[in-house]
């Protein structure tokens, strides 16, 4: 008699969620970018408002998107490169009413200061707990 091996599960845990990897998902990108080579830019207000991008993020999970990955800095050919500040100008406010919300969000970006500033904000306005 041979014994069939189960495969284990395969479990991502983040820092506020553990996402089951036994089947497929899917992540919905969002650029918050004036010159999004994506999109062209739609889901960029200037002025600090962030409703498209944040109906944008309503749009996707209703579809079906199991986390939602946020960019503020285009990757565009021959993009130029965006100031740490002004990235996280454009990402965090849309990182922290999702994470407000519960949702799974993960951060598009080169920048290190940029990561942490989005974990903060995360960590920080999440209803959800550890």
């Amino acid at each position: 008699m041979k014994l069939q091996k189960k495969p284990l599960p395969v479990i991502w845990q983040t820092s506020r969620f553990q996402i089951d990897l036994s089947r497929p998902r899917v992540m919905g990108i969002v650029n918050v970018t004036p010159d999004s080579f994506s999109d062209g830019g739609r889901y960029f207000t200037k002025g600090g408002s962030f409703a498209a991008a944040l109906a944008h993020c309503e749009q996707l999970i209703k579809d079906g998107a199991d986390l939602l990955d946020i960019g503020g800095e285009s990757t565009r050919p021959g993009a130029g490169r965006v100031a740490p500040a002004q990235e996280q100008s454009r990402i965090i406010p849309v990182i922290a009413e999702l994470a407000r919300q519960g949702l799974r969000v993960s951060v598009d970006t080169l920048n290190s200061t940029t990561a942490a500033a989005a974990a903060a904000g995360v960590c920080t306005r999440s209803k959800r707990s550890r």
